[in-house]
């Protein structure tokens, strides 16, 4: 789950937001990451406790409204992986300068190999911890040169100077990077394959659950500060790759080769994430699917880094993806926080904390307000 939040967009964003608030983006972080434990908490809970999908529960609420949920995962998950691709492409540009046409086979070639291997599952959990490893170590790294003004974030971080009024829409647009589409069920699904299921389970499930959440803000507050120790000084950073710019300015050439290490590492376990996590939708409808969900998987990556080839830009996409995820966590949270009051679904014994239940009806209602927002960027494909 973290690994596969932690993809271009959010080194992007992260980038582009502390340029834009410096230190009081610490304060969006913060505000993000208690409104997507909230979230994540209350999914897994109940598609854990039942050892049910994303898309099964949809249908036990109502009957049909699982496809539609499926379709809504699957289509922003092509969509993002495209950008994915293209991601890995930039990646190994900025590392070895290396042509993105050539690039965008790599990062495929990747991630299919990943799945052509007789213990995928295996190799795929191993591959995002060992890159999601080198990804914290290189950003921190970063800040050790740059110095960044760190009781200055610390402060922002409760009181910030811009003003709370001023940030929330980089809080909504954080929030559904870290847990919106396909991000929230990548994890859930995994523990589900894993056998991790039943109550007896919850405390496992609560503590992967904080701790995908907790590593995900790890990382954006590593970088965020190694994008302020440069921007605190007045860099003005460049619009068309801001967290390669901040970490040339802040560390010269090593550190522009560093910010190639980190997106390709972040790409390639988002490949892999959206890939994996999208097929797992479409596996419980077609018992051909579930027995060759290899071969899906790796269908699903070469379709990917075809149209990011053949695209070469993905900018119109990523638009409707970005609208489409904006919807889909309204959705889906208020889809599982339903079934945790369906004793038909969840089983006579099975009680959900009211506190979670409470938290999680105004995470949708805050949530529903970006999906609603985000539709007016389809007029952008057409301008």
């Amino acid at each position: 789950m973290a690994t596969s939040a932690i993809g271009p967009g959010f080194l992007t964003q992260t980038s582009s937001f502390t340029g834009q608030h410096q230190a009081s983006f610490g304060f969006v972080i913060l505000a993000s990451v208690l409104l997507a434990a909230i979230a994540q908490l209350n999914i897994w809970r109940v598609l854990c406790a039942t050892g049910l999908r994303g898309q099964d529960i949809a249908n036990k609420v109502l009957p049909g409204l699982g496809y539609f949920l499926s379709a809504l995962i699957v289509l922003g998950g092509l969509v993002f992986n495209i950008g994915n691709v293209g991601g890995g492409a930039l990646g190994f540009n900025t590392l070895l300068g290396i042509p993105t046409t050539v690039g965008y086979v790599l990062t495929g070639a990747i991630a299919i190999a990943v799945f052509l291997s007789k213990n995928a599952k295996g190799v795929m959990d191993t591959l995002v911890k060992i890159l999601g490893g080198i990804m914290i170590a290189v950003i921190f790294i970063v800040i050790l040169i740059v110095k960044p003004p760190v009781g200055d974030a610390v402060k922002n971080t409760v009181v910030p100077a811009t003003g709370y009024a001023a940030l929330f829409p980089a809080i909504l647009t954080l929030l559904g990077g870290t847990v919106g589409g396909y991000i929230t069920f990548s994890g859930a699904h995994r523990l589900i394959d894993a056998g991790m299921t039943g109550e007896s389970k919850m405390n496992e499930v609560t503590k992967s659950s904080v701790t995908g959440i907790l590593i995900a803000a790890l990382v954006r507050v590593f970088l965020f500060l190694a994008v302020l120790g440069v921007v605190a000084r007045g860099a003005t950073l460049d619009s068309g790759n801001p967290a390669a710019d901040a970490f040339r300015q802040g560390a010269g050439e090593i550190g522009y080769r560093f910010a190639g290490l980190v997106l390709l590492c972040a790409a390639v376990t988002s490949v892999i994430g959206a890939a994996y996590t999208s097929v797992s939708f479409l596996k419980t409808f077609n018992k051909k699917i579930a027995d060759h969900e290899n071969l899906w998987v790796i269908g699903f990556i070469a379709v990917s880094t075809l149209v990011m080839i053949i695209s070469g830009s993905p900018a119109a996409l990523l638009i409707i993806a970005g609208a489409v995820n904006g919807l889909i966590l309204p959705i889906s949270l208020g889809i599982s926080l339903i079934a945790s009051q369906k004793k038909s679904i969840m089983g006579a014994d099975y009680k959900h904390p009211t506190v979670l239940l409470v938290l999680g009806i105004l995470v949708v209602i805050i949530s529903a307000y970006v999906g609603i927002t985000s539709l007016g960027n389809f007029s952008k494909l057409f301008s």
